[in-house]
Parts: C-alpha cells; sequence; structure tokens
C-alpha cells in the first residue's frame, strides 16, 4: 500500500468513501455487514475513510471506537455550506461539535469545508475560525472541498501556507479539469462496461454516481462510442500490467504529482472490490501506456470541459 503525508497523518493513496451511506439508492446492508467491510479494508492496509452523508460520521466513529488502541484509522467528513450563513464563532464550532459528536472523537481527524456561494466572503471569515479551533486542538487538519484554483489561492495566500492540507475535487481520464488550474468516473471507467451499449440514463439499475457520471460522458466528455474507445485502450494496457481497467484509470490520476489519494466509492456489504483496489499498486505506466490514453483523450472534449462546465466544483453551483 503506497502512502502519503497529510498534515500530521500518514495516510493510504486510496481512501474508502462513505457517501454510498447517505441513500438506498446505492443498495443498503445491515450494519453488521459494513462494519465486515470497514475491518476487512482496515486488515488490508486502508487506514482512511472519507465523507459525513447519511450516518457515515456515526458508523465510522462507532467502528473506530471499538478498534484495538494500536491501530489507527484517520477519518475525514466535511462542514458544509449550502445557504446564506453568518460563519460566527459560535456558528462555526457548533458545525465542528457536531462532528466530534458524531464521530466519537474529542478532536476532527481531517475537515473539509465546502461554501456555496464565492460572491459571500464568508468563507474566509469561517476558515479563519476553523485555524483558531484547530490551534484550539479541536481539529487535526483542514482541507477543502471542491472550491476552484482561484478561490483555493485566495485561501492559501491569505491563512498561510501549511495550513489548507487538501482540496478534494473531481479528477479522472474523463473530467481532467485539475491539470488545467491547481485534481471518479462513477464506476464506468471498469472492464464491466466494456463492449456494453449505451445504458438509458434513468434506467433503475444505475446508482445516483453511475447517472451523474454518464452525463458527462455523454453531454460534456465526447460519446458512448469513444468512451468505448477509450475503455478498449485501457483494456489493453491493463493486459500488458495484468491488471484490470479500474486500476489503470486510478493509477493514472495517481501518478500526477499533486495527488495525494483517491476516494473510492465502497459501497460496504453490497459491493466492494478491496482486494482488486490494492492492484493499483506495484506497477508503473509505460511511456506507451500514457501516449495511447492521451491519443483518445485528444479526440474527447476533456480538456476543454474547464470552460463548458467551469473550474472544479462549479457543477454544483
Amino acid at each position: 500500500m503506497e502512502t502519503f503525508e497529510l498534515g500530521q497523518f500518514t495516510a493510504s493513496r486510496i481512501w474508502v468513501g462513505l457517501w454510498q451511506l447517505s441513500s438506498i439508492a446505492w443498495g443498503s446492508a445491515p450494519v453488521a455487514k459494513i462494519r465486515q467491510g470497514m475491518a476487512r479494508h482496515v486488515e488490508l492496509g486502508y487506514n482512511a475513510f472519507a465523507d459525513h452523508y447519511g450516518s457515515a460520521e456515526i458508523l465510522f466513529g462507532q467502528f473506530r471506537e471499538a478498534l484495538p488502541e494500536s491501530t489507527s484509522v484517520l477519518g475525514a467528513t466535511k462542514w458544509c455550506v449550502f445557504r446564506q450563513t453568518e460563519p460566527s464563532r459560535p456558528v462555526v464550532e457548533a458545525a465542528v461539535r457536531e462532528r466530534m459528536t458524531r464521530m466519537r472523537t474529542t478532536s476532527v481527524d481531517l475537515l473539509q469545508f465546502h461554501w456555496q456561494d464565492y460572491s459571500d466572503k464568508g468563507y474566509l471569515s469561517a476558515l479563519q475560525i476553523l485555524q483558531d479551533l484547530q490551534h484550539e486542538g479541536l481539529i487535526s487538519a483542514v482541507g477543502l472541498c471542491n472550491f476552484d484554483a482561484i478561490r483555493t489561492d485566495e485561501i492559501c495566500t491569505q491563512l498561510g501556507p501549511g495550513f489548507i492540507v487538501s482540496n478534494q475535487v473531481q479528477f479522472s481520464l474523463i473530467d481532467t479539469r485539475p491539470l488545467h488550474g491547481m485534481a471518479d468516473c462513477g464506476g464506468f471507467l471498469s472492464d464491466k462496461w466494456l463492449h456494453k451499449p449505451e445504458p438509458d440514463l434513468y434506467a433503475d439499475d444505475l446508482t445516483p454516481s453511475q447517472r451523474k457520471y454518464l452525463d458527462v460522458i455523454l453531454k460534456a466528455w465526447g460519446s458512448w462510442a469513444l468512451f468505448q474507445s477509450l475503455l478498449a485502450v485501457l483494456r489493453d494496457i491493463g493486459d500488458r500490467h495484468r491488471r484490470s481497467i479500474a486500476n489503470i484509470a486510478t493509477r493514472w490520476v495517481l501518478d500526477h504529482p499533486f495527488v495525494g489519494a483517491v476516494i473510492i466509492g465502497a459501497r460496504l456489504g453490497v459491493s466492494e472490490h478491496p482486494d482488486d483496489n490494492l492492484q493499483v499498486f506495484g506497477f508503473t505506466l509505460l511511456e506507451r501506456d500514457n501516449r495511447d490514453i492521451e491519443a483518445v483523450l485528444g479526440l474527447s472534449n476533456g480538456r476543454r470541459m474547464i470552460s463548458t462546465i467551469g473550474d472544479c466544483g462549479a457543477e454544483y453551483r
């Protein structure tokens, strides 16, 4: 398992995403099976879990509390401000303490901050208070979530180097916007979809994430036919390295120096692939591999998505 330094933590370069716990649309499983899935990941070396939707924080907090003291697991959560909010000290601290209570901890490992309205500069005040709370020990590390390059630079300049340790954004072979400013694709970059007909966007068997990324593939990136060409190239590269399409696509992302880790959506207790995901490590993409990938990407609209959709996070605003 490859690792990287994130603030005071040494974290695995693949994180277990918990957003699937927000809705039965991703499938559901008993709590006992979810905990078994978490334990299986930890046994294999995955030491970081992320997200706050639904019961994710509560289930993670219960799981980590039951682990032996010798087992260190990082929990990343979020504070998302979607509506107009006056970020006073009581408001910000209450949000942090709510995360602490749900995760059963005296300090949040990594708090990722999202602010919806850029025209309201309150995000700078909120982050200043988060910095104060970090100094007081309520937070170990602070990151951003879906901030664009301009605002990320503004924040890092105003609050000083080293305070912001990460910015969680979309980055994949389909969505390459982080290459043009600062960096999943919903499960479609896998062997499962090779040589398959274009799915119905509203089919019952698609998860919300798959609908979201299928929409990006068809309306912003290119076409299903071109996507099949990309999958075929990835399959050829996978054959060279004895890896899956998903392994190759993930390795491509991790090979960018500004990427610390990728977050893999694990439908714990329903559909998870911890053993296959470990195959992301132990090999290197060759110059020929990257050249073959780039030949397909050059035929897509991927490099223009930053203009058609906007910078990272614009699709949520």
